[in-house]
């Protein structure tokens, strides 16, 4: 109807294309022009089977229901959405569509070629590469960009031999995979890689991560359907099962082959989180002491953690503040926020400390240092909290900075590290826009080669520093200033 080439849907009932609700609408409103019959005359059996209300993306084959408004997962009992998948895969691979495929080429380098950036005189493309919203899909899309933009962990996984899990009549060929499909041959680690990889290589504008998010609904059940979700809790997630996934041994690579390379980059300092060190706890992974003194005998108690991540709240006097430029109050920072978390506290009455040589639950009061920092440090901000029956969000803008962050004064033995080991510098940030985690949309900043880019889902955008300064952080991702040195040399 409009001519446009962005976002095509087949409706599986009259084979119509359209485009999608993002572009102009024009597939929903033939759904909707369908029921208008419908309501005015008494409808019939073939009336109430005719309805338009499945259409199919032809991009990403992806199915959905208009009256569900929502992706459909399942198939019909003769399998004809998959027909029409398959048939669809042949069109692609014919000679017709190889010269589709060229004048689409045209389009987009056309389309690239008018998002050049100058750099220093020079003119430069945008090799970033989008990842498509699956349906609610963006709190992935947000950590995926994120983690690809953290050098040494997006390099080891890029390196790692490329295996083909399909075989027989399959082999070579795409995939699309249904809820009810039993295949537990899933690899949580080769679906991330091949997504890593096919960020930054600039041959696309826009991948499309069905198959990583497959896996993970396979091994992950928390984050199956298409309801939004929160970010931090499926970057811990992900990077659990990453991290017992290369212990355990993974696409015919032997464990001690995995743990001899770890081992490599791991040197003398591992951070162990469930058994062995992999590359997850190597880059992630940092150690807290937590000290717990009894205020009745003065007993003291050490405990050492390992983390992958910190969860830091705002302090409760910022949470009243909205945005950067309200003039009435100091504005909260990163520092004040990881000053509360390795300040004394004193435990209140619900979380009495049972002091072995008192044989009871005393007061007591808790403090934390850090006994060793990663490689990349990540911050999580604690932006939303129970408040009786609703999960309510703190939007109070945090100033962080973009280098040089020292973390020397929340070390356990400051003195030990050398003068430039404790200092980081922002590699990404994740922020969410909305009022609920269960509600809202997220988005990424990351720098790349010195420049950096804002992620929305398929759209890429060069960006400033001044505008990622702006954000209201959610997750901080921040990279060993050493540890960045290193990976240059490399």
């Amino acid at each position: 109807m409009c001519r446009s080439n962005k976002s095509p849907w087949v409706c599986l009932t009259c084979s119509s294309v359209h485009c999608g609700r993002y572009v102009n609408g024009h597939a929903k409103k033939h759904y909707e022009d369908a029921q208008i019959p419908l309501l005015n005359h008494k409808r019939s059996e073939k009336q109430e089977k005719a309805q338009h209300t499945v259409c199919m993306d032809c991009s990403s084959y992806s199915t959905y229901c208009y009256r569900c408004d929502d992706f459909v997962v399942n198939d019909t009992k003769l399998g004809l959405v998959q027909k029409v998948r398959e048939h669809l895969q042949n069109l692609e691979n014919s000679a017709f569509t190889a010269d589709r495929h060229r004048k689409r080429k045209l389009l987009e380098n056309s389309s690239l070629n008018s998002k050049l950036l100058k750099v220093n005189g020079s003119t430069a493309a945008i090799c970033a590469t989008g990842l498509r919203n699956l349906g609610n899909t963006c709190f992935m899309n947000a950590i995926l960009q994120s983690l690809s933009n953290i050098e040494q962990f997006c390099c080891y996984f890029k390196e790692l031999p490329a295996v083909e899990l399909r075989n027989g009549k399959t082999a070579g060929r795409r995939t699309y995979h249904t809820r009810s499909q039993g295949d537990s041959n899933v690899s949580l680690v080769e679906e991330f890689r091949k997504t890593l990889c096919a960020l930054w290589q600039g041959s696309q504008t826009a991948f499309s991560p069905e198959s990583l998010f497959y896996v993970v609904w396979k091994i992950m059940p928390n984050f199956r359907g298409y309801q939004q979700q929160d970010a931090h809790e499926f970057m811990r997630y992900l990077l659990d099962h990453l991290h017992l996934e290369l212990q355990g041994g993974f696409n015919g690579v032997s464990r001690s082959a995995i743990l001899q390379e770890n081992s490599t980059l791991s040197a003398n300092n591992k951070c162990c989180i469930n058994g062995a060190s992999t590359v997850v706890t190597t880059i992630f992974g940092g150690i807290l002491q937590n000290e717990v003194n009894c205020l009745i005998c003065g007993t003291e108690s050490r405990k050492f953690d390992p983390f992958l991540d910190l969860s830091l709240d705002i302090p409760s006097q910022f949470r009243s503040k909205r945005s950067k430029n309200q003039e009435n109050g100091p504005v909260c920072s990163l520092r004040d926020c990881l000053r509360s978390f390795t300040d004394l506290e004193e435990l209140d009455e619900t979380e009495l400390y049972m002091c072995h040589k008192c044989k009871k639950k005393q007061k007591s009061t808790k403090k934390f240092w850090i006994q060793k920092l990663p490689k990349a440090l990540c911050l999580h901000l604690k932006r939303f909290h129970w408040t009786a029956y609703l999960r309510n969000k703190v939007d109070t803008y945090v100033q962080f900075p973009l280098r040089g962050l020292d973390m020397k004064c929340y070390l356990l033995e400051p003195e030990n590290s050398g003068p430039d080991s404790c200092l980081y510098d922002l590699a990404a940030v994740v922020v969410h826009h909305g009022s609920g985690v269960g509600s809202g949309h997220y988005t990424a900043y990351a720098v790349h080669e010195g420049r950096w880019f804002h992620f929305n889902d398929s759209t890429v955008t060069v960006t400033d520093e001044e505008t990622v300064g702006k954000a209201k952080a959610y997750i901080l991702f921040y990279v060993e200033r050493q540890a960045r040195a290193g990976a240059d040399k490399l």
